[in-house]
């Protein structure tokens, strides 16, 4: 068995335990340098938050540990195929691979279908069920400001 093979399997045997225990049947490890970071279940209904994906679970504690919101150097392994919100919290953390199992249509035949999401975000925003719309130009104060203090903030972490 290769490494990613035994990686991918703790997080297949974290999401089966998780369904054990009342979760969602998703599992996330973080390795770097051969050693785990971080593991992470689905906490949705436990936690009651939409974010609390075993992905983000994880990245929120790797980050933690390591003191740092950059995980580069480090490869997360997911018991399924990223959904979009954890592809995109796998973008921003910096992670340097992410390896997953069952796909979006193995998640989708469990009940998890994500391809409204995929197909969303390739659409025009004013056609998504949620209305999503930019009223800056009618506020008081300049919206660009917070962005303008930012850039002249010259002790700032850059991300």
């Amino acid at each position: 068995m290769t490494a990613d093979e035994t990686w991918l399997a703790e997080a297949v045997a974290l999401a089966q335990q998780n369904v054990a225990d009342g979760g969602g049947p998703f599992g996330a490890v973080i390795v770097a340098d051969g050693v785990v970071i971080a593991r992470g279940q689905n906490r949705v209904t436990r936690d009651v938050d939409p974010t609390a994906h075993a992905e983000v679970t994880a990245i929120r504690i790797a980050c933690r540990e390591r003191g740092d919101f950059s995980l580069a150097g480090a490869v997360l392994y997911a018991s399924c195929e990223p959904c979009p919100l954890c592809v995109s919290a796998s973008l921003w953390s910096r992670l340097d691979r992410v390896v997953f199992a069952a796909d979006r249509h193995d998640a989708a035949r469990g009940g998890f279908d994500d391809r409204d999401f995929y197909e969303l975000f390739a659409r025009d925003p004013g056609t998504w069920p949620m209305r999503v719309e930019a009223l800056g130009g009618t506020l008081e104060l300049d919206p660009r400001a917070p962005f303008d203090a930012w850039l002249a903030k010259t002790d700032r972490v850059h991300y």
